[in-house]
């Protein structure tokens, strides 16, 4: 009996990833291929006055240069150019549209050549003349302009009252600069030419979301473009929307009527998006026994000029703790860059490191252990909707992650734990995020030899879709492992969202369950066709898949081979594609939950900041697949580090310039940051989130590591730094 969900299963996709079989969008390749090399703005806002191409085009081996003066057509309308994705406001970039500048980095020519190296140099030959504009791209100076959102919650009570009557009161601003997302996958597109016809390589999320973008640009039928991606080497939400080098590698090609391949550089791929800058306030109202009394949590974001671009920071307070009062608001501040975009749990992981560290300096002033405090203001609903959870065993988290941390060893004054010259510092930290899943439609070939196919449109962008797809087809359809092969990452297989969100393990999972139960239903009618079966007056729900048989619940003696049913009907297979869709729970809240629990040590000269060790405790519902969960789950960890301590985006407001796009200048953490990891799953059943209780896991890594972080940086030294990064020269600069 097969039995695959649930135990540790190696990627089966991981042999030909770490041997080169795995091809990525820029290795496909096709006879008399065409490379290109992207010219781009080197300031933020304004026009292009003229294009002198002259001196590359004189270069052996150019073939064009294209620029928005001589393009191939281009729809013309907004809505061509608005993704599955795109916000709804705002009017989505067009690239080499007109001579508008909006963002330093912006695509203002294609040069076209008969290799790569050919392409670049000549890139580097074009003159453009720019009448420059003056430009805005400091968020602290944008600030006092942005433009409220509509509510983004109603509020509840009067907590500017309840604050102002509150036994104890803690308020102050959290600042999260710019990041990008810095997969190790450079952005490129292959878009390989067929008589008219086009398959594009993308690195995308979203194959179906980029197909239909592409369509629209180029006003062509769906059969005419074709958008491929069966790896991606990481996006981290940088790949949900399609990238501007998938539509001009389109361009060229039908430009040329060739193979074109545009693969991005590392500095190119800063304008692609990016998490936005933000501040929030957060007012806490409480008790002196720790209750809270009053929540105020309000965001200032940035977004472009074209685009409002925003996620909701600032609702994940009320998900978390129990207050008769809280109130919510959000603006956008505008700037000349280009639009953000979702970033490894967009919103949460900004959102809850404002109010868990806020949370953290009301411990500190209500003189409580943070745990405590959190389980004093611990709630069993949402308390926006007041709707219980479907299922939450957060208190388990806290129990488990508490116990395997030492947390019961802590001194609770800063500066008080050390090691030589080492200040030692405990901080922790709630999680939190949806449990979602979307519409999706799954095909499953089975053949007379036994074999399946499993097939759909989603995305392995590195988490494990093929292997989870593969594990819960195999126990589906009662086959071995080595009997499944999976297809996706094809605009032309069954319908599927973008990858990303948390949402494709539960949505395609249910996907391959509901496809599975009508090939069942199917070899049951095949198999009561057959002399002598012991399925004849059988219903569906009294067969089962196992082993490689259909087998009576009732007595498992009773079985038929799958192969021998399909033979014994003279077909060669059965094919069946169902569509899944969720019914909306309206009864329950649906989200995941964690604890986190970080030490660091803290040079006291030099103030040296080191992430000695986090553990993290997930409650987040049935786990497929052991082994690539706590993988992802530590990936999101080693995030938070970077979050916390590393990463932040640099612009020269004089020029409207990235400073730092590159792997060198933008810290990322490497493995000297990282040190020991421990991840708990905690048994959490939850009935009500969908049949196969799955709630998802690809964000909640990150939510709640850069707050513990925080924290334990402020136990260990007794200084406060609420803007991120944390760096020794802020440490030093509070102190």
């Amino acid at each position: 009996m097969t039995n695959y969900i649930g135990t540790a299963t190696s990627r089966v996709d991981g042999r030909d990833k770490v041997t080169g079989v795995a091809r990525y969008a820029a290795e496909f390749g096709a006879p008399d291929l065409v490379h290109a090399s992207i010219v781009t703005s080197p300031i933020a806002k304004g026009h292009i006055k003229r294009i002198d191409r002259a001196r590359a085009m004189d270069v052996e081996g150019v073939i064009a240069v294209l620029t928005h003066q001589d393009r191939p057509a281009m729809a013309d309308s907004d809505k061509a150019y608005k993704d599955d994705v795109a916000p709804e406001e705002g009017s989505p970039f067009r690239p080499l549209y007109d001579d508008r500048i909006q963002f330093s980095g912006q695509p203002v020519a294609l040069v076209l050549a008969e290799d790569s190296e050919t392409a670049s140099y000549a890139a580097s030959l074009i003159d453009i003349t720019y009448d420059e504009e003056p430009h805005v791209t400091d968020f602290a100076r944008a600030r006092d302009k942005a433009v409220a959102l509509d509510a983004p919650a109603k509020p509840r009570g009067d907590a500017a009252s309840a604050f102002a009557t509150s036994d104890v009161r803690h308020h102050a601003d959290y600042f999260v600069p710019i990041e990008h997302h810095n997969p190790m996958e450079l952005f490129a597109s292959t878009a390989i030419w067929n008589d008219g016809k086009l398959t594009v390589y993308d690195k995308t999320q979203g194959v179906q979301n980029v197909h239909g973008y592409l369509c629209r640009v180029f006003e062509c039928d769906p059969d005419d473009i074709r958008v491929v991606s069966p790896f991606v080497g990481g996006a981290f939400g940088s790949g949900l929307r399609p990238a501007y080098q998938a539509a001009l590698a389109v361009l060229a090609a039908r430009a040329v009527h060739r193979s074109v391949r545009l693969v991005l550089t590392r500095q190119q791929m800063y304008a692609l998006g990016y998490r936005p800058a933000m501040i929030q306030r957060i007012q806490l109202g409480a008790t002196a026994d720790g209750a809270l009394n009053a929540i105020a949590h309000d965001a200032v974001t940035s977004t472009s000029r074209y685009e409002d671009f925003h996620r909701n920071e600032t609702t994940w307070s009320s998900l978390l703790y129990k207050s008769e009062t809280a109130s919510y608001q959000h603006k956008l501040a505008h700037l000349d860059l280009a639009t953000s975009c979702d970033m490894r749990a967009p919103s949460a992981a900004t959102g809850v490191y404002a109010l868990e560290a806020a949370m953290d300096e009301l411990a500190v002033a209500l003189g409580m252990d943070p745990v405590e405090l959190r389980l004093t203001c611990y709630s069993d609903r949402d308390q926006r909707t007041g709707l219980p959870f479907s299922s939450k065993n957060l208190r388990e988290c806290y129990r488990r992650g508490a116990e395997a941390f030492g947390w019961d060893r802590r001194s609770g004054a800063p500066r008080s734990m050390r090691e030589g010259r080492e200040l030692i510092g405990w901080g922790m930290a709630t999680g939190v995020w949806e449990a979602l899943q979307m519409p999706i439609t799954v095909r499953i070939a089975l053949t007379s030899n036994g074999h399946a196919e499993v097939s759909c449109a989603t995305a392995d962008i590195g988490t494990g879709t093929y292997t989870i797809m593969t594990q819960v087809a195999a126990d589906v359809l009662g086959l071995p492992i080595e009997a499944i092969s999976i297809k996706l990452g094809d605009s032309t297989l069954p319908q599927s969202p973008v990858e990303g969100g948390s949402w494709m393990a539960a949505s395609v999972s249910n996907g391959i369950v509901t496809t599975g139960k009508a090939i069942r239903d199917d070899l049951l009618k095949l198999a009561q066709h057959i002399p002598g079966s012991p399925f004849k007056g059988l219903s569906n729900d009294e067969v089962m898949l196992v082993d490689g048989a259909i087998t009576s619940r009732a007595n498992r003696r009773d079985a038929i081979a799958i192969a021998d049913v399909v033979r014994a009907a003279s077909i060669d297979r059965i094919e069946r594609k169902e569509q899944t869709t969720f019914a909306k729970d309206k009864a329950h809240a649906h989200n995941t939950h964690s604890a986190i629990f970080a030490e660091v040590r803290v040079d006291e000269d030099i103030g040296v900041i080191r992430v000695a060790r986090i553990v993290s405790a997930v409650a987040a519902g049935r786990i497929l697949n052991p082994k690539t969960a706590r993988s992802q789950i530590m990936g999101g960890m080693v995030w938070g580090i970077g979050m916390a301590l590393h990463e932040e985006t640099l612009i020269d407001h004089r020029l409207g310039r990235i400073m730092n796009a590159n792997i060198a200048e933008y810290h990322v953490p490497v493995n000297a940051d990282v040190h020991d990891i421990d991840v708990i799953f905690v048994d959490e059943q939850d009935d009500f989130v969908n049949p196969m209780r799955i709630k998802g896991l690809g964000e909640i890594g990150i939510v709640g590591v850069p707050a513990a972080i925080a924290n334990a940086v402020y136990h260990a030294t007794g200084v406060r730094v609420r803007d991120l990064p944390i760096t020794l020269d802020k440490l030093t600069r509070t102190a």
